[in-house]
């Protein structure tokens, strides 16, 4: 652990090339030099940039489910409409657009706070902003106007997007070897999902107690750790050696700004030519099941007759367990089988939340059932999500780290951002001449159909590596 003014060592990424050449790892490396379990992370938690890592990594996904599935059930609660709660959800596209303002983030610092550093700077900055932003929208809550609340809903969707920016780029940036960028990952991630099960689980607890509003202020008041963390953590690059990778230009001049936006694009297209297409159409549709999915479940829960507890304790529990193994099963497969297969398999059992939440909505309200259908939820998102992730992290060059990866988890999230925004809609049209449930069946099994070109375009992307590999000589 470093003090803020110590000087960065150079990283892996760095020692591997500073000049943009590509990142991908080997076809034939073997896989446990590319994944890391969630075992190895918490063997490694005696380590303090691991820990710091994970308090990253749960800073990041703290404020998700509070503007998204998390608040739609706080509004249902209040009986506001299904088609609203799926057009607040349109909040969430700040994170399919964070590559708009990414490039200021890779080649700025931040005004004051970067004597941080330039990543520590931008990090600290978005955590307070995402910390404040909740507070407000405690303050405001249904009771206040849901015009009032989407705009505070939407400033935390904006600053907690910002913060992904700048902590992908600082997490990719730290990794010293391809085995530390697995362990980092891995810990980021479980850092994430355990934030994820903290806002759509124990805030229900909360929530039982103090009420919504107390609720959202004291997670607001959460993120106060995680700055704590970032302000201990080391800063990864050098402003002048990611300056240097990219060729020394400024910001501010015409080539600058050139090389700022269009550079990552270009970069990206050069590294990994005719399959740079193919990658970008499976990663954006590879989650829209869950994404189209998502406004509804909460007010499903709530129209379902399922109390707060109910729903947090099952969560914990069986959420919880389903998290762990989905990881730890991504592990296990990327090194028995490889990444790319690993892949297609997320591919495949990640529409399997979907169909379970059609069976709950068929069979009735059923304690037992949901905890099952929960366990395979997040089984399937914690499996699908860590195989994502590392794949995306492959592919980013040194210099446009942030701006990179920004462009790939925003084609990640686009589509799906925009569609589940018609969710509500979706389900209220579907339900004239039927009940309230057959509709979200009918629905929920809508949304598990949307996952089939996502697979079938992950098994060309694994066909097309097979070829490249078997044409590439030893």
């Amino acid at each position: 652990m470093s003090n803020p003014g110590d000087a960065p060592s150079q990283t892996g990424r760095e020692r591997r090339g500073a000049e943009g050449e590509s990142t991908i790892p080997a076809p034939d490396l073997p896989p446990s030099t590319r994944h890391v379990g969630a075992m190895d992370v918490l063997k490694a938690l005696g380590r303090p940039r691991v820990i710091i890592t994970l308090l990253i990594g749960f800073g990041s996904g703290l404020p998700f489910m509070l503007v998204g599935n998390t608040l739609g059930l706080w509004l249902r609660e209040y009986d506001v409409e299904l088609a609203a709660i799926g057009f607040i959800s349109w909040v969430g596209l700040a994170y399919s657009l964070k590559f708009l303002w990414a490039p200021l983030i890779d080649r700025l610092d931040v005004p004051l706070l970067g004597r941080l550093g330039r990543r520590r700077g931008w990090m600290v900055l978005a955590q307070g902003l995402v910390g404040l932003s909740l507070v407000a929208m405690a303050l405001i809550g249904p009771q206040g106007g849901l015009v009032l609340l989407g705009v505070a809903a939407l400033v935390t969707a904006f600053a907690s997007a910002t913060q992904d920016i700048v902590a992908d780029a600082w997490r990719i940036e730290s990794a010293e070897n391809d085995e530390d960028q697995g362990l980092l990952t891995s810990a980021f991630q479980l850092g994430y999902r355990f934030a994820i099960l903290a806002g759509n689980s124990l805030i229900l607890f909360f929530a039982a107690g103090m009420g919504w509003n107390g609720a959202y202020a004291l997670f607001g008041g959460f993120m106060a750790v995680v700055i704590a963390a970032t302000l201990f953590a080391r800063e990864p690059v050098d402003r002048r050696v990611a300056e240097e990778a990219v060729g020394g230009v400024s910001f501010l001049s015409p080539r600058g700004l050139f090389d700022a936006i269009v550079g990552p694009f270009l970069a990206f297209l050069k590294t990994h030519g005719s399959l740079a297409l193919l990658m970008l159409a499976a990663i954006s549709l590879y989650r829209l099941p869950d994404f189209v999915m998502g406004p509804m479940v909460g007010p499903f829960y709530v129209d379902l007759g399922l109390a707060k507890p109910v729903i947090a304790s099952m969560r914990l529990s069986a959420g919880l367990i389903g998290t762990l193994i989905g990881i730890s099963a991504a592990g296990l497969c990327a090194v028995g089988l490889g990444f790319n297969r690993t892949l297609l398999i997320g591919a495949l059992v990640g529409p399997a939340s979907n169909l379970g939440y059609m069976v709950l909505a068929m069979a009735g309200l059923s304690t037992p059932l949901f905890g099952g259908v929960l366990f395979v939820e997040n089984f399937s998102e914690g499996f699908a999500g860590a195989a994502l992730v590392a794949y995306m992290s492959s592919l980013t060059s040194i210099g446009y780290t942030a701006t990179q990866y920004a462009l790939l988890s925003s084609f990640y999230a686009l589509l799906g951002k925009f569609l589940k925004g018609l969710s509500g809609a979706a389900v209220e049209a579907l339900e004239p001449g039927r009940a309230l449930m057959d509709a979200y069946a009918i629905f929920f099994a809508g949304t598990a159909a949307v996952g089939i070109p996502a697979l079938v375009l992950c098994w060309i992307l694994q066909h097309r590596h097979n070829r490249l590999k078997t044409a590439t000589p030893s």
